[in-house]
C-alpha cells in the first residue's frame, strides 16, 4: 500500500467494454466500484491507463459494437489507451515499451476479464519486474459458464495474488486520501 509520501499508482482499467458488461459474479457492484475508483483518479488528475481487448475470433463481426467502451468508462483526453490482441496487455508493443520505459511505478488494476487480461498481464509483468496491485472487489471474470461464478472469481483473485499485490477498493481509497492531502 502506498504511503503518504509516494506518488499515486497508475489506475489500469482493464477491458471495460460492452462485451463484458453484466457478466461475471456481482457485476453490478463491481462496475460501481470501478466507477468510483475511476472518478477518484480523475478528480485528483492522477494517471489513468485503459486496456482494450481487440481479438478477432472467428465470430468477430466488424460492424458489432461489442468491443466499444462502456460509456461511463470511455477514455478521456490525456488518458493512455492500449489495444491488445492477446490476453496479456504486453501483446501490445506500445504497452510493452511504455512499461519497460517507466521506472518504479505501481499499477492498480481494476475491471473485467480477470481470468484472461488481468491474470496474464500480472504474470507477465511479474516476470518483467513490474509491480501490479489487483483491486479484489473491483475485478470480475467474463462469462465463464460456471455454476458458482463468485467462487471462480475468488479463486482467480487468489491465483493472481501469486504475481501481484491484492487489496480492496476501500484500502486503495484510504491510501489515496493520504496522497491527496
Amino acid at each position: 500500500m502506498p504511503s503518504q509520501y509516494e506518488d499515486p499508482s497508475i489506475l489500469v482499467c482493464a477491458d471495460l467494454q460492452i462485451e463484458y458488461l453484466g457478466e461475471g459474479a456481482d457485476a453490478e457492484a463491481i462496475t460501481a466500484r470501478c466507477g468510483a475508483l475511476l472518478s477518484l483518479w480523475r478528480e485528483n488528475l492522477w494517471p489513468v491507463l485503459h486496456l482494450k481487448r481487440i481479438a478477432q475470433a472467428a465470430w468477430f463481426n466488424p460492424a458489432s459494437n461489442l468491443t466499444d467502451w462502456i460509456e461511463a468508462f470511455r477514455p478521456r483526453p490525456g488518458e493512455m489507451v492500449f489495444e491488445h490482441p492477446l490476453p496479456s496487455a504486453y501483446s501490445s508493443t506500445r504497452f510493452s515499451e511504455y512499461m519497460s520505459n517507466m521506472k518504479n511505478i505501481r499499477c492498480a488494476v481494476m475491471g473485467f476479464s480477470l481470468d484472461e487480461t488481468i491474470l496474464s498481464t500480472a504474470v507477465e509483468g511479474f516476470h518483467r519486474g513490474h509491480r501490479y496491485q489487483v483491486i479484489a472487489d473491483a475485478v470480475t471474470c467474463g462469462g465463464t459458464g460456471v455454476a458458482d461464478a463468485e467462487s471462480y472469481r475468488l479463486s482467480m483473485v487468489k491465483a493472481v495474488g501469486n504475481f501481484a499485490g491484492v487489496a480492496d477498493s476501500c484500502d486503495l481509497a484510504e491510501a489515496a486520501a493520504w496522497i491527496a492531502v
